[in-house]
């Protein structure tokens, strides 16, 4: 008779875990994507079926009128909806999201993937600060939580997790552009700066990231700081660290483990967190005048672009969906009791 090894889950099982996780993200994606097909197709003032009859107006015949509008944008300017989603469909399973129609003739990926880069820098960067930043001061500010120095980091997790980005964004600005003007106000890099990878343009990059970086930072850091705590007094009350400390182990040793427990629900959020920095942060890229995803997104939908709308809310469904799944996998692989119980 065969037994499962403990914490080490038979690869049948891990094969149909992540083949189950694959099937439902991958119906979320169509569900978002067809969701999102008709909403956009609903809102009034259609810039396509404008240029077709513009160009019906100038001579062109209607097929040709058609022809002509489905080369420049991708798509049929006429037809009932269902067939427009039927070619829309078909444009998708070969990963072509169409022409952008504020900007005709250009392909959506090439817009997304342009405006991707100037996202990545500040949402990830920040991201990331604020997580390391406020899970090293919750578990502080739980150890502590009797005196001073907890009261402090409590009080200034609960402060900022109040206040909305761009309120902390325009603050900074304020400060740090406009009063003491050490930081650039706006833009990511000096159009002086010819781009590469050259000292002069890196460091433009680098001085111009600094403020959207920490209004990042500031914005998240209160809800890491205040989950962390939460769960560090919680893991607090287990018996385990009763026992350890009964048994004469090392406080550091026991500091570390407590952490290492007290961190564990925070990885989902953050792997979630990672996944929505492919939205970017509208009011961040408002304010700084960044040119990512957040700002692509606005821009499409005042100027009506269907294609680009559309290519842009799927490309953060993705990014939500593939977090999820890496959320979940990195949760099993770095608890042993969900290994355990997956492997029964």
């Amino acid at each position: 008779m065969t037994h499962a090894v403990p914490g080490r889950p038979r690869l049948g099982a891990i094969a149909r875990k992540i083949g189950g996780h694959l099937v439902r993200g991958l119906a979320m994606i169509w569900v978002v994507a067809t969701i999102s097909f008709v909403i956009i197709r609903e809102i009034p003032g259609n810039p396509v079926l404008g240029q077709y009859e513009s160009l019906i107006q100038k001579g062109m015949s209607p097929e040709q009128a058609e022809r002509a509008t489905a080369v420049l944008y991708g798509f049929l300017p006429t037809g009932n909806l269902w067939q427009q989603y039927v070619g829309y469909m078909g444009s998708l399973l070969h990963l072509d999201l169409g022409r952008s129609l504020s900007t005709p003739g250009v392909e959506v990926t090439t817009l997304i993937g342009h405006a991707a880069r100037w996202t990545v820098l500040p949402v990830l960067a920040g991201t990331l600060l604020s997580f390391l930043l406020g899970v090293t001061m919750g578990v502080y500010a739980a150890i502590k939580r009797s005196g001073k120095l907890g009261d402090a980091l409590a009080l200034s997790g609960s402060l900022l997790h109040g206040v909305p980005v761009y309120v902390i964004g325009l603050l900074l600005t304020a400060i740090f552009a406009t009063l003491w003007p050490i930081m650039p106000s706006g833009g990511p890099v000096d159009v002086e700066f010819v781009p590469g990878f050259n000292a002069g343009y890196i460091g433009s990059l680098v001085h111009h990231a600094v403020l959207p970086v920490v209004t990042y930072t500031l914005a998240s850091y209160g809800g890491w700081i205040l989950a962390m705590k939460s769960n560090v007094v919680a893991v607090l009350g287990d018996d385990f660290i009763l026992a350890a400390e009964l048994r004469g182990l090392r406080r550091g040793f026991v500091f570390r483990y407590l952490a290492r427990n007290a961190i564990l629900p925070l990885f989902t959020i953050l792997a979630l967190s990672i996944g929505m920095l492919f939205g970017g942060s509208i009011f961040i890229e408002e304010i700084f005048n960044y040119p990512g995803l957040g700002l692509l997104l606005v821009n499409s939908i005042s100027s009506r672009d269907y294609a680009l709308m559309g290519g842009t809310f799927l490309v953060i469904t993705v990014g939500i969906v593939v977090a999820n799944i890496a959320a979940d996998l990195l949760y099993t692989a770095i608890d042993p009791r969900v290994r355990s119980g997956g492997a029964a």
